[in-house]
């Protein structure tokens, strides 16, 4: 069986016949290398099956499902509300949480943030293409950018505060609900106090101090996934 993975946004059954993209085309004919007759596995949030090429032709590559390998699963919802940061980091903390679990980005527009802008199309690129590599199947999902008071306001999440002010360093477990697990990380100049006064107040609020060190924002995105997913697992 190939190691190869595509995500495929359209719906899939066994023994249905369907074209790849473009881009997916010349992954698998000119990268890959791969022949007609020979299969990869291609997914999406309702399961995984292998796949076999029936067909190349003026760069489409033309598919067959042949049997589904994983159904669909159910995990818990992780969510991640964040500062955008400046791109390479903020690529490099896209992939890293998709691949620690994150099902939904959110980005926050904070007092202190600097880059306000995202570019979605390469957000989802690098959330598929490590939804790809990690063998996930569920391509979590990515947020309008919103201010907090909206966020706050339009969301029932049991909500972990990474609040540098804070002395707690343990999260219990027997305080979440069935809500989704939401992580809120800061800018790189941290959360203005009435920023963190209006998170303390939200109802379900756990605050956690993940370091006594200061860290850049994606070092603190992966270090409370982590510590998030050992005391959910």
């Amino acid at each position: 069986m190939s190691n190869i993975r595509l995500f495929f946004s359209k719906t899939l059954s066994t023994n249905m016949t369907d074209i790849l993209d473009k881009s997916q085309s010349h992954y698998l004919t000119k990268v890959m290398r791969i022949k007609e007759s020979e299969v990869f596995s291609i997914f999406n949030q309702n399961g995984e099956w292998e796949a076999k090429i029936l067909r190349i032709s003026k760069g489409n590559v033309e598919f067959k499902t042949i049997k589904q390998l994983r159904k669909k699963e159910s995990s818990k919802e992780l969510w991640l509300a964040f500062s955008p940061i400046k791109s390479n980091y903020q690529n490099f903390m896209i992939q890293k949480a998709t691949e620690l679990g994150v099902t939904k980005f959110l980005p926050i527009i904070f007092d202190r943030t600097v880059v306000r802008k995202i570019n979605n199309e390469r957000f989802k690129k690098i959330v598929i293409e490590a939804s790809e590599q990690s063998n996930r199947l569920n391509v979590p999902e990515i947020e309008k950018a919103q201010n907090l008071k909206k966020f706050l306001n339009s969301n029932s999440i049991d909500l972990i505060f990474t609040d540098l002010n804070s002395n707690n360093k343990k999260i219990e477990k027997s305080k979440f609900s069935n809500k989704p697990i939401c992580i809120i990380i800061g800018p790189e100049g941290d959360f203005s106090e009435h920023e963190r006064q209006e998170i303390l107040s939200f109802k379900g609020v756990q605050a956690l101090k993940i370091n006594d060190n200061i860290l850049r924002s994606e070092t603190a995105v992966i270090s409370a996934i982590s510590i998030i997913n050992y005391v959910i697992n």
